[in-house]
Formats: C-alpha cells, structure tokens, sequence
C-alpha cells in the first residue's frame, strides 16, 4: 500500500476507504499529454510482458507434464510421495519421537503386567488341577456355576491376551 509522505500528511498504508478515494480520483487532469502518452506506451508494453509470460508459462508446464508422462510419472505416484515425504517428515519430529517413546514404554509396561496375570493364571490352573484331582469327579466339577464362571473368565482373558499380542506383533513388524 502506498505511504503517504511525512509532514502534515498521514505516514500511514492507505486504508479501505482512503483506497477507494484515491482509486476514484481523476489524476489524469494534473498530467501532461506528454505524460499521458509515456503513461500509455507503458501500460501497452506491461500487458504485452504479462501476455508474452503466461505463454512462456503455459509452454513449461506443457514441458513439465511431457516429462513427467516420459517418466511415468502420474497425480497418484505424486500424491505418494508427497505423502511418504509428509510422513517422513512428521516421523522425523521431536514431538513424534517423544510420543513414539513413550507409547513403546506403556507397551513393554503393559506386556509385563499381561505376563505377570498368565504367570498368575498358570498358577491357579495348577492349583486347580491338583485340586480336581484331590476332589469331586470332573463331570459334577465341570457342570457348577463356580466352574463355568471361572472359564467364562479365562476365555475371555485369554482371547483378549491374544488380541492384544496379534496387534503388538503386527505394529512391531509394521515398524520394521
């Protein structure tokens, strides 16, 4: 925006208004015809600059996609890159290095408690088994509410158990 000079006049960037006075102005009466006609040739020789250069554009972005079709390159191998350069470039940020650590410590965290409750599981189904053979018949064991909640319980443990190692080996391989 043009600055007005110092003195009484404002130093400040025409504003809204102030630009549209001065764009409604009639300036052409303070010129000379010499003027006027310098003024002319001038904006002839920009329009034709600003012509002559969107052909010089056009003509390279016509080059630009012959060399990308002789390449093989196409919209959907660009889109990629520029994706796994994105990609490339989020991993590469402190804070994705951070946040990465952190979720890979809650993961062996996690592991370890999951192996604390299977070691603890093993243990009760030895207990158990010592305990069925020490007591009443399998059959009479296996039909008792205790017993059917209890394997209720395990097989649902041990579906989630599964679950969960199937994920961390898929995100371990998917990291390598």
């Amino acid at each position: 925006l043009p600055i007005l000079p110092k003195g009484l006049l404002e130093t400040e960037p025409l504003q809204g208004r102030d630009e549209d006075t001065v764009a409604s102005a009639d300036f052409s009466s303070m010129l000379s015809e010499e003027e006027k006609e310098e003024l002319k040739a001038e904006l002839v020789q920009l329009e034709d600059e600003i012509t002559t250069l969107r052909q010089v554009l056009s003509a390279k972005e016509r080059h630009l996609v012959e060399i990308k079709q002789k390449l093989g390159m196409n919209l959907m191998n660009e889109l990629k890159q520029n994706f796994s350069r994105s990609w490339h470039d989020v991993q590469t940020t402190t804070a994705y290095k951070k946040t990465q650590e952190t979720l890979s410590h809650a993961g062996q965290k996690a592991t370890a408690a999951f192996s604390n409750v299977g070691t603890a599981i093993s243990k009760k189904f030895g207990d158990m088994s010592y305990s069925i053979r020490h007591s009443i018949s399998m059959p009479a064991m296996r039909n008792s509410p205790t017993f059917k909640s209890f394997e209720e319980r395990v097989e649902t443990t041990v579906t989630s158990l599964k679950v969960f190692f199937r994920r961390r080996r898929y995100e371990e391989a998917k990291e390598e």
